[in-house]
């Protein structure tokens, strides 16, 4: 039984493949599956391509919603958030996508005074933990608020009746 294929690949490439790791019935399908793909060093040469373009594509993007959501910081009057440099950037993107997304959601298409968002905004303005934000990041709009009270009664200090 034939247990060593010579393949010609896609890409013009040949290679002999032992197959012996394949039942018997199945080898000449998987021989003629792999001659309608590149090798492995074309496939491999080819995805590191894609993966560096989708890496600079991506560094770009991020770029882009980090200046974006500084400039909202600045001109909505956001703190600083605290954390490690990482968490600190991520975090802004994720706070102005949080609050852009709840203000949308609760404001304008819902029925949420400007009045009540202003004061959720001020609430959202004491809580400048970054990894928080982080931790919300999938939160729903008509949770905000209740998210916010939470995170804020967590910063009071209160007693342990334990110690």
């Amino acid at each position: 039984m034939k247990t060593i294929w010579n393949i010609d690949f896609s890409c013009g490439h040949s290679d002999a493949r032992d197959l012996s790791d394949r039942p018997a019935d199945e080898r000449a399908g998987f021989a003629r599956w792999l001659a309608e793909r590149p090798c492995t060093d074309c496939w491999r040469t080819a995805h590191q391509a894609d993966a560096a373009a989708t890496q600079q594509w991506l560094a770009a993007k991020r770029a882009d919603e980090q200046a974006a959501a500084e400039a909202w910081s600045t001109q909505y009057a956001m703190p600083p958030l605290e954390g490690t440099e990482r968490a600190v950037a991520w975090a802004v993107r994720c706070r102005h996508q949080i609050l852009a997304a709840a203000y949308t959601a609760l404001v304008i298409e819902g029925d949420t005074a400007e009045t009540a968002w202003e004061a959720m905004e001020d609430k959202a303005r004491t809580v400048t933990r970054a990894g928080w934000w982080l931790d919300q990041r999938s939160c729903e709009p008509s949770d905000l608020s209740g998210l916010l009270d939470a995170a804020t009664e967590a910063d009071r200090p209160t007693e342990n009746p334990h110690f």
